[in-house]
Parts: structure tokens; sequence; C-alpha cells
């Protein structure tokens, strides 16, 4: 008997599956980056600092929820803007899993040891001059958060149901480094998911889903 199409159990499935698939040039055929092919050539010149991003579902029955948080206003980089928890990855670091949850922890109290990573997708290559890599898990419900009042300003749920479905997927675009640039926007309830964080959304679709 097969799971519901969004539980936490059916993305675990998938996302290993999708990993398994994952080659050097997978960035460049989803997303953003298939949306800006002219960006590709610039970001593949840059050198870019090496982070991960926890895209973590609550196993809520037949509706997995993602995690993200409102970054608050006084960060250097993406202020104010909504993001899955994640930075850059430290030396002391075993590998991305252990960055993006120990990110997790630092900034939304999230306990590490709740958080079972099932994949990766593809590394989204950011003009802020990042390497990130979106890690996959499945988290059960019933923890408790704390918010660093530093770097998150809030924390909210998304259902999968929601992001998964196409029809949420807005695009806009905008200038950035004297060219037009295009982005995918997912507003959910007030709030604007946009920019990278909308980007990743859109992969797991476009890897899991489509």
């Amino acid at each position: 008997m097969s799971s519901p199409l969004y539980s936490a159990t059916e993305f675990r499935r998938r996302a290993i599956a999708q990993s398994q698939t994952i080659t050097a040039d997978s960035w460049r055929e989803s997303g953003d980056a298939r949306m800006n092919p002219a960006t590709v050539a610039h970001v593949q010149e840059m050198k870019l600092k090496d982070a991960a991003v926890l895209v973590a579902a609550v196993d809520e029955g037949d509706d997995a929820r993602l995690i993200f948080t409102q970054r608050t206003a006084t960060l250097r980089k993406h202020s104010g803007q909504i993001a899955f928890p994640g930075g850059a990855v430290d030396e002391d670091d075993d590998d991305v899993e252990s960055a993006a949850a120990r990110e997790a922890e630092e900034e939304i109290g999230l306990d590490r040891r709740l958080i079972e990573s099932v994949g990766r997708l593809p590394d989204y290559m950011a003009l802020s001059g990042f390497r990130i890599t979106p890690v996959l898990a499945v988290v059960q419900p019933g923890f408790s958060l704390t918010l660093n009042p530093v770097e998150v300003d809030d924390v909210f749920e998304v259902p999968l149901s929601f992001l998964m479905d196409p029809a949420n997927h807005e695009t806009g675009s905008g200038v950035w480094l004297g060219g037009e640039r295009h982005y995918y926007r997912m507003p959910y309830e007030g709030r604007n998911i946009w920019g990278i964080t909308a980007g990743i959304v859109r992969v797991i679709y476009e890897r899991l889903y489509a």
C-alpha cells in the first residue's frame, strides 16, 4: 500500500531516490538556473563559499509541513527574508548534513538528534557568493523551538501540498549585476517566499513531484 503523496514517508522515499541521480551538472538543469542561463557562466567564475540549509519536513500525517524562518532585519546578508535554517559549512562540520543540523539547532533550537537526513538536492549556486547544498530531512512532530533573536525573527511551517502545487509558483524579475534576473515566489498567508528559498522549493517540486 502506497503512502499519501505529500506524507513524510513519501517525501523520504522520493528524496532518497532522486539523490542517487544527482550529477555534477544537475544544478544547471532546474529551478532558477534554468530560468537564468546567462547567470550560469557568471556564477561559475565566482569563488563560492560552501553553505548548507535544512529542508525539514515535519511528519504531520498525510500532509508534511516544511519549516521556514524569517531572518532578522539586522543580518548582513539576506536580512528580513524568508529562508530555510542554515548557513556556512564550518571546518569542524563532518559534512553538509552536520552543518545543516548544527545551523538549525543554533538558529531555531531544533534538536539535531531529532533530524533524519534523507537526501540532498543539487547545489544551488547563489550570486551572493555561496554554494548552497539543500539537505532534505524528516522531523517527527512534538519538538520545541527556541529562536536565536540575533538571526531569526520568526519560524513557521507550510504544507508540502501547497508548496508542491505548481499553481502556487509565481515568477518575477529584477535587475541584478546589470542584467535581468528571473525568480520564483510563493506567497503564503501574507508571507513572501521568494528568491533562493523559493528556487530551492521549485527544485524539490521538479525533482521529487513533477
